[in-house]
C-alpha cells in the first residue's frame, strides 16, 4: 500500500492532525516575532491576568492577523480547487488567471470613489470590500469565458488567456495607482502585493461569514465536480445541467478569492500549489480534496506570515511575495509538464 492510499484510507485522522498541525504553527506565530512573548504568557492574557503589553501585542494584532492567514489560506485553496475542478486545468489559479487582478481592481476603485484607505475600519468598508470585489472577480471571470470558453478551452488556452485578463486589470490598476497621493500609492502597492500586517478584527468578521458560509457550500458540491472529471458527455448523460453547475461554482471560487483579496490583497500561487498538494495526499475525489486543500492554504500562508514577519525584523516583506517565491518555480515546473 503506498502513501496515498494510507492516508486516503485514513482520511479523518489525517485531516485531524492536518488541523492539529494549524493549531501548532498558529501558536508558534503568536509566539515569535519582533517582540516576543510566551506560552505562559499566552495563556495568563488569554484568561484575562496578562499585562497590557500582551494583551495589545496578542488581542489586537497577532491574534487577527493569525484568523486572516488561516481564513485567505482556506479561501484560496478552495477557491483553487474549485477552478482546477471546473475547467479540468491544473494550472487554474484565481492569481495567475486574473481573478484576483479584477477584485483588486474594483476594491481600488470603490475606496477611491470613498476617498478611503485600504486598511480604514469603518463599517462600510468591512461589508463592502468583499462584495466589490466580488463583483470584480466576477468580471474577469467573464471576460475569461467570453474570450477563451467559446472557442474551447485547452490548459495552455486558458493560462494565456488568463494571464493577459491580468495584464489588462494589472494596467488599470497601475492608472488609478497614479492618481493617487504618494502615501496611498504606497500602501495599495504594498497591499496589492499580498500583505496581512495591518489585519484586525473588523477584517476577520468580514471575511469569516464568507468562508463559513461558502466552503461547506463547495464541499455539497464535490459530486458534482466528479462529475465533472468523467468528462462533458458522460456528465450529461448522469443528468448534471454542466453550463448551470459550471457557473454556480465559478462564483464560489470568485467569491472566496473576492473575499481574500478584500482583507489579504493579491496573492498567486496559493490557489494553485495547495489543491496539487492535497491531491498527491488524499486524491482525486473532491469531497476529500477540498477539505485538505483548505488547510493546505491556511497551513501554507500561516508559514508564509511567519517567514515574512521574522525574516527581516523588525521590517517585514509583504506575505504574498514569500507566496510568490515559494509558488513560482511549482507553476513554472507544472506549466513545462502540462506543455510536454
Amino acid at each position: 500500500m503506498n502513501f496515498k492510499n494510507t492516508l486516503t484510507k485514513n482520511y479523518k485522522s489525517f485531516l485531524f492532525f492536518l488541523i492539529l498541525l494549524i493549531v501548532v504553527i498558529g501558536l508558534f506565530s503568536l509566539v515569535t516575532g519582533y517582540l516576543s512573548i510566551s506560552l505562559s504568557d499566552i495563556w495568563a492574557t488569554m484568561i484575562g491576568k496578562g499585562t497590557k503589553r500582551n494583551q495589545l501585542l496578542l488581542i489586537e494584532f497577532r491574534l487577527p492577523r493569525l484568523l486572516v492567514a488561516v481564513l485567505a489560506g482556506a479561501s484560496l485553496g478552495v477557491a483553487g480547487t474549485l477552478f482546477q475542478g471546473i475547467t479540468q486545468n491544473e494550472l487554474a489559479d484565481p492569481g495567475i488567471i486574473g481573478i484576483n487582478s479584477g477584485a483588486g481592481l474594483a476594491v481600488v476603485v470603490f475606496l477611491t470613489i470613498r476617498s478611503s484607505q485600504i486598511n480604514s475600519s469603518s463599517l462600510i468598508n468591512v461589508i463592502s470590500l468583499p462584495f466589490a470585489a466580488f463583483a470584480g472577480g466576477l468580471i474577469a471571470a467573464f471576460s475569461i469565458y467570453v474570450i477563451a470558453w467559446k472557442k474551447g478551452i485547452t490548459p495552455i488556452r486558458m493560462v494565456l488567456v488568463g494571464i493577459g485578463v491580468n495584464a489588462g486589470f494589472g494596467a488599470l490598476l497601475t492608472m488609478f495607482q497614479l492618481r493617487m497621493d504618494e502615501s496611498d500609492f504606497n500602501q495599495v502597492a504594498i497591499w496589492l502585493s499580498g500583505s496581512i500586517w495591518n489585519a484586525h478584527w473588523p477584517a476577520v468578521f468580514s471575511l469569516l461569514p464568507w468562508v463559513i458560509f461558502l466552503i461547506p457550500i463547495s464541499i455539497y458540491k464535490s459530486r458534482i465536480l466528479n462529475i465533472l472529471q468523467l468528462g462533458d458527455q458522460m456528465a450529461v448523460g448522469l443528468g448534471v445541467s454542466i453550463e448551470l453547475e459550471r457557473v454556480k461554482m465559478i462564483a464560489i471560487g470568485v467569491a472566496l478569492a473576492g473575499a481574500s483579496v478584500s482583507v489579504a490583497g493579491g496573492i498567486s500561487f496559493l490557489g494553485l500549489g495547495a489543491p496539487h498538494i492535497a491531491r498527491k495526499l488524499v486524491g482525486n475525489k473532491h469531497e476529500r480534496l477540498l477539505p485538505v486543500a483548505a488547510c493546505i492554504g491556511a497551513l501554507v500562508l500561516l508559514i508564509s506570515d511567519s517567514i515574512s514577519r521574522n525574516l527581516l525584523a523588525p521590517s517585514e516583506v509583504p506575505v504574498g511575495l514569500v507566496v510568490s517565491v515559494l509558488g513560482a518555480p511549482y507553476f513554472l515546473y507544472l506549466l513545462v509538464n502540462s506543455e510536454s
